[in-house]
């Protein structure tokens, strides 16, 4: 790589995304760096639309209300997508990707999106006690109305959450993680519809001890 190449990717990446979030902290991958590849966007201009709304719609109020959030994977080249997929490393195909994970192409209706995995420290101590990650779920999907999915992982209550263009697009909530609510990791919330088993109590019931841990955090 020369040097005006390694000039320009530096300018890329500090592209500020929003308040609090830059191009860069999005563009971390171990499978990249173990395999020598790059995850660059292709279409930066692409990739900086959608990762600014996901970063100013989505991640800067969860941010906002639980403080820092670290952000544990979130852009993937097209290349380092189709590496995890080859590999068996969780990732779904390049296609079921775009507008997701791979943020500089569009879905195959035409709109963009971006995804991101990130943990909240200040959640994980109750979560490791109780295996509860269903209230920081229905938190989220009570009070970040312009995210699209969200698949809950059992690591940190790590979770992957996305935004995009196609707002009418019905909310989905998933899970790898048993709901110590149910005992099962059946999905929690379909085409917008919350299971059974939810549907039976109130929205604002079903995040209770989010707002508990809140508001031991207030100053």
């Amino acid at each position: 790589m020369s040097k005006h190449q390694i000039t320009k990717l530096d300018t890329i990446t500090r592209t500020r995304l929003s308040a609090n979030f830059f191009l860069r902290d999005f563009l971390f991958s171990e499978t990249a760096v173990l395999h020598g590849v790059n995850n660059i966007p292709d279409d930066i201009e692409l990739a900086i639309a959608a990762g600014s709304q996901l970063c100013e719609q989505v991640l800067e109020p969860i941010q906002q209300a639980w403080g820092r959030i670290h952000i544990r994977s979130a852009f993937r080249s097209c290349e380092v997508n189709q590496l995890g997929n080859t590999l068996g490393a969780n990732c779904a195909s390049n296609e079921s990707n775009y507008a997701s994970h791979i943020w500089d192409r569009r879905d195959a209706a035409g709109f963009m999106g971006a995804t991101a995995c990130i943990v909240i420290p200040a959640y994980l101590d109750y979560y490791q006690k109780t295996g509860d990650w269903a209230s920081l779920a229905w938190w989220v999907h009570a009070n970040i109305p312009a995210y699209q999915h969200m698949f809950f992982f059992p690591s940190l209550c790590a979770f992957n959450i996305s935004w995009h263009e196609n707002q009418n697009a019905p909310q989905t909530i998933s899970s790898y993680v048993i709901d110590p609510n149910t005992g099962h990791k059946k999905r929690i919330l379909t085409a917008g519809v919350a299971s059974e088993y939810y549907q039976k109590i109130p929205l604002a019931q079903r995040y209770a001890a989010c707002e508990t841990l809140l508001s031991k955090m207030e100053p």
